[in-house]
């Protein structure tokens, strides 16, 4: 209740709390602006400010710059706690074995998106369309044919189209390296890049360290090359340990090393600028063993500066950084890039082997986009967009899911890895239930080479937040407590 016997500000301060406690104000949403609240209480700017001073203290309001104040999520219980980090197993659990086959579980996943496309979309990491900008990037594509009817339907042979090659090396130095427009090497998409840089350092057989969790798609690349997991304990925050890396390095032959640094996907951890040293010139360039930098996520981050890639530490030619556009600008485009390093030859003449070329047009149409300076506008609002959603559904989260239920805090990208409070709980059924309700997620099995991680799941925040997406999250949380 207000109190009535305190100083104005203070009574403003408990009526508010009153509201957020009632939840009539929930987490994450806007409390009345300072001006509002003077009109709304006949008070003056300072007893506002003072009452706003009050909330915060109270850990129940947080101000966001040039937007007000908001309601901060109470329940939440963050991974990882300071004394419970992530689960790091012993050494004998993380040897390397052979991949078990997930590709059954994420054609379902896959599915319940492509051919039910009512469906919630929790399951699949892709942004929504309304939040890319398809009106310009379609102009940019009409223009490229216009402009060049006849080589936009010829091959663009390896290393890809000149002036999207011109574009992505001028960005580099965002990500803290310099590198030749003739380094680069454009393909289809991140994944196709991601399979030239295993395909031109591995050999059927051979083994590559992996983190765990990790995309479901690293996972089925490695398996359909014939290629070993040793998967590697990772901290939600801080990602990859260095630590289980080098104690595997001593008694384990590993040909490369397969990472996601920049917001791993599910965990959305982004490592630290000083482990990227270590990892890239004190770990593996004394032993000449390739990092293939999986760098798609780290145009969204939460923060306010872009992480510096591990390919800023690279003296040897050894990280072998793969990207696209497809997590920030059109993922029906498929266009992406690798700057394979002292990989060039063998990338290039397996991308010649694989694809041939990239599609032309698209290439040029991205090309003109990033040209006209219009990218960086749009990734501001996309990280804007984006940071906003993660927050909606976790705040959800720790609404509805049961109690003792914990949730990654990302540092970037558009994913929420969610650990269920019974480690005997089984998302595989709780995807199965979903599904019935109409809700797709992504089950915590699908990431691990061993089917590990039965107790979590993936949910994706790309689309905008509304009452139907607030209704799904309610109903998993029911069925996960079941």
């Amino acid at each position: 209740m207000p109190n009535v016997a305190g100083h104005l500000y203070e009574q403003v301060a408990d009526s508010i709390a009153e509201m957020i406690e009632g939840r009539v104000l929930r987490p994450g949403d806007r409390v009345p602006s300072v001006r509002k609240l003077m009109a709304q209480r006949g008070i003056s700017r300072s007893t506002a400010m003072q009452a706003f001073q009050i909330l915060e203290g109270r850990g129940m309001v947080e101000a966001r710059p040039q937007s007000g104040y908001y309601v901060k999520p109470q329940a939440a219980h963050f991974l990882p706690e300071p004394e419970q980090a992530h689960h790091h197993p012993h050494h004998d659990e993380y040897e390397h074995v052979e991949l078990e086959g997930t590709a059954a579980s994420v054609a379902a996943v896959l599915e319940s998106f492509r051919y039910h496309p009512e469906n919630v979309p929790f399951g699949v990491a892709t942004p929504a369309t309304e939040l890319l900008p398809n009106r310009a990037l379609n102009h940019c594509l009409a223009h490229a044919a216009r402009t060049a009817p006849e080589s936009a339907n010829q091959y663009d042979f390896p290393p890809g189209y000149a002036e999207l090659r011109r574009q992505l090396a001028q960005r580099a130095p965002d990500a803290g390296y310099q590198v030749a427009m003739e380094e680069i090497v454009t393909t289809c998409g991140c994944m196709e890049g991601l399979n030239l840089a295993l395909r031109a350092t591995c050999r059927p057989g051979d083994s590559v360290a992996i983190e765990s969790p990790t995309y479901h798609g690293l996972l089925q690349a490695l398996e359909s090359l014939g290629l070993r997991a040793v998967e590697l304990p990772t901290h939600p925050k801080t990602g990859v340990s260095l630590e289980a890396l080098e104690a595997t390095l001593r008694k384990t032959k590993i040909s490369a090393c397969l990472f996601t640094p920049t917001f791993n996907n599910p965990l959305g951890s982004c490592m630290p600028e000083e482990s990227r040293r270590v990892l890239v010139q004190d770990i593996l360039a004394p032993r000449s063993i390739p990092l293939i930098e999986d760098e798609i996520y780290a145009d969204l981050y939460h923060g306010s500066e872009r992480p510096k890639a591990c390919k800023a530490f690279d003296r040897e030619g050894l990280v072998l950084l793969c990207s696209s556009f497809s997590k920030n600008l059109a993922p029906g485009y498929r266009v992406g890039w690798i700057v394979p390093g002292r990989f060039q030859q063998p990338v290039q003449l397996l991308k010649f082997m694989n694809t041939l070329a990239t599609t032309t047009h698209v290439q040029a149409a991205v090309a003109e986009f990033l040209q006209s300076g219009a990218f960086d506008q749009h990734l501001r609002r996309l990280r804007r967009a984006l940071r906003e959603q993660v927050q909606r559904v976790s705040n959800a989260v720790a609404e509805f899911f049961p109690a003792g239920t914990r949730v990654t805090r990302p540092a970037g990208g558009f994913v929420l890895w969610v650990e269920l409070p019974d480690p005997a709980s089984d998302t595989r059924e709780l995807h199965r239930a979903a599904l019935r309700q109409g809700i797709s997620i992504a089950p915590g099995h699908i990431f691990s080479a061993r089917g590990r991680h039965g107790n979590f799941l993936r949910l994706s925040c790309g689309h905008p937040w509304n009452a139907r997406m607030e209704e799904a999250v309610e109903t998993l949380g029911r069925l996960a407590g079941r």
